[in-house]
């Protein structure tokens, strides 16, 4: 038996199936079939349970997915610790943070960092789900959050502040009664959709997103007020803040990684640098600035 056949089986017990198991990993369905049948033969023992509803391990099968789920965390130590001992800024970096930080804020730090790092190639992972930095899904994490894992070292940079905002001709007239566009119940642990009681009637809210991206596009094309954070909000010369600032919808802003690769030179660098540029933004990030740079 090889690694690719513990894979295999922990990836089946986790998508309850051979079909998305073989999407997971990159095959075709039916070598996935004949490889589980393979590995079943060679070992002398059913692993798993064919129901109408998915594929149940049975012991067996329990005791070989927990033996991947062993060796993959030691094949990520390995990984971390050997990424760790760079003493030089060169090299691949991954980068993971949400849709909604990238396009204003994160792209011209980008810019500047690789004008001065150029050995160091960048690969942005746009997710709003929390990728695991222990799994080795990326290198450096920039979070909004106000708990992030204590498995992580990193560095909260600001305090992101968020206000109702809308176009102008929405000035002047009760919040309860207009049109609102909001993320949706399933964004940040349904911190907008408490947010939301009391000040708007469902049947106010015209719009929903799945993700903080678009919300402010959508404000400014006039659909509806809604939340928006600050620093994307301050300077559009179409928005205006209707509210004080919500500390109810505030968070951290965190740079995170894991403690294996912190002293590795390509991740030192980068944090050192997007503490730099963060700081300085910190008064727009914070509510404190109306200017757009």
């Amino acid at each position: 038996m090889d690694w690719d056949d513990f894979r295999l089986v922990r990836s089946v017990a986790e998508h309850g199936g051979l079909t998305r198991a073989a999407e997971h990993l990159g095959i075709n369905p039916s070598t996935a079939f004949r490889r589980l049948a393979g590995i079943e033969a060679v070992l002398g023992i059913i692993l798993f349970d064919r129901h109408r509803a998915g594929y149940v391990p049975t012991a067996p099968g329990v005791v070989m997915v927990e033996a991947a789920v062993r060796m993959e965390a030691e094949v990520a130590r390995f990984t971390r610790e050997l990424a760790g001992q760079d003493r030089s800024p060169a090299g691949d970096l991954r980068i993971t943070t949400p849709a909604g930080l990238v396009a204003d804020m994160l792209m011209p730090i980008l810019a500047r960092f690789s004008a001065r790092h150029p050995r160091i190639r960048l690969h942005l992972l746009v997710a709003e789900e929390t990728l695991n930095l222990s799994r080795h899904d990326a290198d450096v994490a920039l979070r909004a959050s106000d708990a992030p894992s204590a498995s992580l070292v990193g560095r909260r940079l600001a305090t992101i502040a968020w206000a109702v905002y809308g176009r102008s001709d929405f000035t002047g007239k009760p919040m309860d009664g207009c049109p609102w566009v909001v993320p949706g119940d399933g964004v940040a642990g349904g911190r907008f959709a408490h947010f939301l009681e009391g000040r708007a009637p469902a049947e106010r809210v015209v719009l929903t997103l799945n993700t903080v991206l678009g919300l402010r596009e959508a404000v400014e094309a006039g659909i509806g007020i809604g939340p928006l954070p600050c620093w994307s909000a301050h300077g559009r010369p179409d928005l205006v803040q209707l509210s004080d600032h919500m500390p109810e919808l505030s968070a951290g802003l965190w740079l995170l990684t894991h403690p294996d690769l912190r002293h590795a030179a390509r991740v030192r660098a980068f944090m050192d640098f997007m503490t730099e540029e963060i700081v300085a933004l910190r008064p727009r990030i914070e509510g404190r600035s109306t200017s757009s740079q």
